[in-house]
């Protein structure tokens, strides 16, 4: 099972708030069996405790550290919103990116799309991706380095 395939990207997306946005990439999740359904109200939970609005228009859902054991294999879910959501920070959210990992992989992946995407050039390339194959192929490069 990929941690990343074009199943779990959406491009372009509009939505109404950020749980929308969450539901959104949790459903992925759920869809692809890296979690159950359960674990979207995790990330919900998660996010109404602190934001996981990272900063540069980054935001990166995931769910509390009870929900951990509910995960079944890691995975991330992205979606692109070029006109932005409101995740309470002090830009708007463009790329957000769900997360269900096990173990460690948790923050490794923080730390690797944290890198990726601190690069301007390399975050308008996510955004502005025209395909989920081009958005996969900037994410694999950016990742292998």
């Amino acid at each position: 099972m990929a941690i990343l395939s074009t199943d779990k990207v959406k491009l372009n997306v509009k939505v109404q708030d950020k749980y929308e946005a969450i539901r959104m990439v949790g459903q992925m999740l759920v869809d692809a069996g890296h979690a159950p359904q359960e674990y979207i109200e995790k990330m919900i939970e998660r996010e109404d405790s602190l934001s996981t609005y990272l900063g540069g228009g980054l935001a990166m859902p995931h769910g509390t550290n009870e929900a951990k054991s509910m995960i079944k294999s890691t995975g991330m879910a992205i979606l692109t919103a070029p006109e932005g959501i409101d995740f309470g920070g002090d830009e708007p959210a463009r790329l957000v990116i769900g997360l269900a990992a096990i173990r460690d992989d948790h923050m490794g992946i923080l730390t690797n799309v944290a890198v990726l995407v601190s690069d301007d050039d390399e975050m308008e390339r996510i955004v502005n991706a025209t395909s989920e194959e081009e958005l996969i192929s900037i994410f694999e490069e950016g990742l292998s380095e």
